[in-house]
């Protein structure tokens, strides 16, 4: 599901020819939401917790654009879809270039929580670290789900319960 999509998503960025740097570092201090004020109350309450922006000193690939953020979404949502059992989340991309990435909990008490969203986040960047993209131009160990959406230009993740939490993170 998720990994047959990060594996698909990798094979297209190495098609691409690109290459990335393998450090990450996360921020410190609070910060302020991101501009994503428009979809407060339609798709999401308003943000719970605004983690720190993520700060990767990956590169965003060079030619990724709105079109290939929606193909890998298509592809995530796709693989749950397909799964032989019900993915408990949707995850949608929205704004004029797709830079948003959206993900809601479809059953109460799933996602409810900043550890369960941690949890949900963690799984997500072991998917992409079994990506050929992520062992052949990165230190797998050290890469997360939030390295590869700065790679794809996403500038920010967004994950709700869909009815009272929603955790909010910038990626820089």
């Amino acid at each position: 599901m998720v990994r047959t999509f990060v594996s698909l998503t990798a094979l297209a960025l190495l098609a691409m020819g690109t290459a990335a740097s393998a450090q990450t570092k996360v921020a410190a201090k609070p910060a302020a939401p991101p501009a994503t004020e428009r979809y407060v109350d339609y798709y999401y309450p308003k943000p719970t917790i605004v983690d720190p922006p993520f700060e990767s000193k990956m590169e965003m690939v060079q030619g990724v654009d709105r079109a290939q953020r929606v193909q890998f979404v298509t592809v995530v949502s796709q693989g749950t879809l397909q799964s032989n059992y019900r993915v408990p989340y949707a995850v949608f991309v929205k704004g004029d270039k797709a830079e948003h990435l959206i993900v809601v909990g479809l059953q109460s008490g799933e996602l409810n929580t900043i550890y369960r969203v941690r949890a949900l986040l963690a799984n997500m960047t072991t998917m992409a670290r079994l990506s050929p993209f992520f062992q052949e131009h990165t230190v797998a160990e050290d890469a997360t789900f939030y390295d590869l959406l700065k790679l794809l230009g996403f500038t920010d993740v967004t994950v709700t319960d869909g009815e009272k939490f929603t955790y909010q993170v910038t990626i820089k």
